[in-house]
């Protein structure tokens, strides 16, 4: 049996919300999104999870206090996406793994049952990248198998792995999530249509 580890991306500046406010300190019933998403991986079938932090890194570690996983702190963080996937898959606890899924730390609409139905499709399929989507639209989580780990280790800036597994030509398999797999929260308006809480703005945006 391939088994799989989880990454969950927590680096970002969050710099289109209000000064000040960081999403995903945001809470969603009083538990804040970063530790909402770490939850979920946790009471998935992953094996190890890692969580890549970078902005707020000390206020972020704080709400993840006390779950039984790893933080790691990127330093080039303010670099783009790809530094943090390759940071963070150059953790020692996730090299031994058959595939990384690698989850978005804003995306409140993913739930362990979409984790499980991922990883169901990553054992049945053979050393193919398992994608969630909304449709045939792409969106997140992905898994990616041990055969790519080299190549995103070395990704830079802020182009995420995207170009990377076209010039290696990777096969993907599609897994309809639904429209929770492109549910980000980017701006207030998203995030309280997703039922979260922004700071000590309430139920209402900020004028």
């Amino acid at each position: 049996m391939k088994t799989v580890g989880g990454l969950l991306l927590a680096a970002g500046r969050s710099s289109r919300m209000p000064e000040g406010c960081h999403k995903l300190l945001a809470e969603f019933d009083r538990i804040p999104l970063v530790r909402k998403s770490a939850e979920t991986m946790l009471r998935s079938d992953l094996g190890s999870v890692v969580v890549v932090t970078g902005h707020r890194w000390s206020e972020v570690g704080m709400a993840l206090h006390g779950l039984p996983l790893f933080t790691t702190y990127n330093p080039n963080f303010l670099q783009g996406m790809g530094t943090s996937l390759a940071w963070g898959f150059r953790h020692e606890f996730l090299a031994d793994f058959g595939g990384i899924l690698v989850m978005l730390a804003d995306m409140p609409k993913i739930t362990t049952a979409h984790i499980n139905k991922l990883l169901a499709a990553f054992q049945s399929s053979q050393d193919v990248i398992v994608r969630g989507s909304d449709g045939k639209t792409p969106g997140h989580p992905v898994i990616v198998p041990s055969a790519l780990f080299s190549h995103v280790r070395k990704l830079d800036g802020d182009h995420g792995a995207k170009e990377m597994l076209q010039q290696q030509k990777a096969s993907v398999r599609m897994i309809d999530l639904g429209n929770a797999a492109l549910k980000d929260v980017d701006t207030v308006e998203d995030l309280i249509s997703a039922g979260g809480r922004l700071c000590d703005y309430g139920s209402d945006p900020p004028q």
